[in-house]
């Protein structure tokens, strides 16, 4: 088989595991991470010997969104002409499912087996878009879950947070871009659960372990029905609006004077004017990030 760039994939009995596998980058979005995930379920769908599939990150996060890092070129072939923002490229490639980056990790929704999301770190923006499309989330309690975007350069794209938290909670988290812990969005529903970070990766692998014990097919029906109830409630209009505001929102002004600055003094320092006011994120005190200490091993 050909082996992945940004993901591992492997398979331990029943369950196979899909790793992001960009520690460094604390896992952050870039070509080809979604074709990749897209193409590691289909491979996990297919394989007969398997029934749960975990979806987790390496070293110390799961996953810290798309990489901003110089602007958003990874994927300017596929939303600039001549150079330049175009917004009639953009929006249909952010929402055709054959080429849109949140529809193919939307594969974990779509895929007849059970998804385990093990969430550790940071799982924000883009990655939390990611995360919550899979059926069960456990999250470690020091986690810090967050859609930054909110307040700058983005919209919700998978509209997950929506769906999860209902209007109340939804309504505060996206005006705000505030984060919530593990434990936070345990208690709120965002997640399934919240366990110390020395015990998510054995409560993960007991609660794929139950899984397997039930017949694939019911668990293809089970979560089918599930699914299709948030789908006749609109889930996928709201994916294609939430895409198509995400590219306006990252060409306002605004956003562009932001991405700027990232590009002239730094992603720190961009990231420093967006959330230091609000002292979250990377500038929360120690307290309110997740504890370096804690990495999973790929």
């Amino acid at each position: 088989m050909t082996p992945f760039e940004t993901i591992l994939y492997a398979v331990a009995g029943p369950v196979a595991t899909i790793t992001l596998n960009r520690p460094e980058q604390l896992n952050t979005i870039v070509p080809p991470l979604p074709d990749e995930v897209e193409a590691a379920v289909g491979r996990a769908v297919a394989d007969p010997a398997v029934r749960v599939i975990v979806l987790r990150g390496a070293g110390r996060s799961f996953c810290a969104g798309y990489d901003f890092g110089e602007g958003f070129t990874a994927w300017d072939e596929a939303i600039k002409t001549d150079g330049e923002w175009d917004p009639g490229k953009d929006f249909a490639f952010s929402t055709a499912p054959q080429i849109a980056p949140t529809q193919k990790l939307m594969a974990v929704w779509r895929a007849p087996k059970p998804v385990i999301a093990q969430v550790h770190g940071w799982c924000v923006g883009g990655g939390s878009d990611f995360a919550l499309c899979a059926d069960l989330v456990i999250a470690s309690e020091d986690a810090q879950i967050g859609t930054p975007y909110s307040r700058m350069w983005g919209a919700y794209l998978s509209g997950m947070w929506i769906y999860r938290l209902g209007l109340t909670r939804t309504k505060f988290h996206a005006l705000t871009g505030r984060p919530l812990s593990g434990s936070e969005a345990a208690e709120a529903g965002l997640v399934n659960e919240a366990v110390p970070f020395e015990r998510l990766e054995a409560r993960v692998a007991e609660l794929a372990g139950e899984l397997a014990r039930i017949p694939s097919s019911q668990l293809a029906a089970m979560k089918l029905v599930v699914n299709h109830a948030y789908e006749n409630m609109g889930l996928a209009s709201t994916q294609t609006l939430g895409p198509i505001l995400d590219g306006l929102m990252r060409n306002t002004p605004d956003a562009r004077a932001w991405i700027e600055r990232a590009g002239e003094e730094g992603v720190r320092a961009a990231i420093e004017q967006r959330d230091g006011p609000f002292g979250d994120y990377s500038q929360a005190p120690p307290e309110r990030r997740p504890d370096p200490r804690n990495v999973i091993e790929p």
